[in-house]
């Protein structure tokens, strides 16, 4: 069972995919766990990436971004034989944009190493999904990086479905590990099939069987512009979202999942945890592109965080 951390600035962690999403306007710096990261630092925390890039133009253009996003790149290692990942990212529709995901990419091959060890015993948060466990040894760094943080760190799976890059063993094993899942309403549905539940049970009392079978002390549904669910052993709170104007919806998971976590972490409460993580993430679905800044007078005004010195 998770700890809260009394601290008000947070060492969190996010490990896995770092890539260009390719959008018909040009290039973005993309990644789940690359646009998380950044969002908890742009909430005022620590945020770390751990990842892997090719020995490229497009991968010396992610260090760039990184520290042009003010992100560390201390624990971006180099693939000297595979290139940086890519997205290619179809707009068809605002709000459902579709991936075509290039394979064995630097990525694919993250390594644990006597840095990582010793980060993994720094970190509050760890933050990771199931994408950058398509390949055996990236599955085995994220394990064992894992294993290795102390008992009260909290662990974010993001669960993140692509198809075909995903097991029930890889999804089973990450809950088992996961002190938070955040889930949206289409995975839910592959979740249902994939672990062979019925089909007539509510959505909360889905999340609630969860909860109990891997004792997972919080569960977040997203349901696009219908808001979402937010889910505990012996509570819950339902969202109705805020309607924008939507520029594209890549990013703004990530940054709603960076509200929740923090919100969470400070000992929000559901309803205050909901009402921030569904303001930032239709913030972000209003503009264009996965990484928005966001500036102190915005965080305060419509997020209700306070910029942390």
């Amino acid at each position: 069972m998770y700890k809260k951390n009394k601290k008000k600035k947070y060492n969190i962690v996010a490990i896995g995919e770092i890539l260009w999403d390719i959008f018909p306007k040009g290039k973005k710096l993309g990644g789940a766990p690359a646009n998380f990261t950044y969002y908890t630092k742009q909430l005022g925390h620590c945020g770390t990436i751990i990842s892997k890039i090719g020995r490229d133009v497009l991968g010396k253009e992610i260090i760039k971004s990184l520290h042009g996003l003010n992100l560390s790149t201390d624990y971006i290692q180099v693939d000297p034989v595979h290139p940086t990942g890519t997205v290619e990212v179809i707009l068809k529709s605002k709000s459902d944009p579709k991936y075509v995901i290039r394979e064995n990419v630097a990525w694919d091959f993250i390594e644990m190493n006597n840095k990582l060890k010793i980060l993994s015993k720094e970190v509050d948060v760890v933050y990771f999904g199931s994408l950058a466990q398509r390949n055996p040894i990236s599955r085995n760094t994220i394990i064992n990086f894992l294993n290795s943080v102390k008992q009260d760190t909290l662990i974010v799976f993001d669960i993140n479905l692509r198809s075909p890059f995903f097991t029930k063993e890889i999804i089973v094993d990450s809950f088992k590990l996961s002190s938070i899942l955040k889930i949206n309403d289409k995975e839910l549905l592959l979740l249902r099939k994939l672990l062979d539940y019925r089909f007539d049970n509510s959505e909360l009392d889905f999340l609630k069987l969860l909860i109990k079978r891997f004792k997972i002390d919080l569960i977040c549904l997203t349901k696009g512009k219908s808001g979402s669910l937010l889910a505990t052993r012996n509570d819950y709170f339902l969202h109705p979202g805020f309607k924008v104007k939507i520029s594209d919806t890549v990013g703004s998971g990530d940054a709603f999942t960076a509200a929740m976590v923090i919100g969470f972490l400070n000992r929000k409460s559901l309803r205050e945890i909901s009402e921030a993580a569904n303001k930032l993430g239709s913030w972000v679905a209003s503009k264009f592109g996965a990484t928005i800044k966001i500036d102190d007078n915005i965080k305060e005004k419509f997020f209700g965080f306070r910029r942390i010195v």
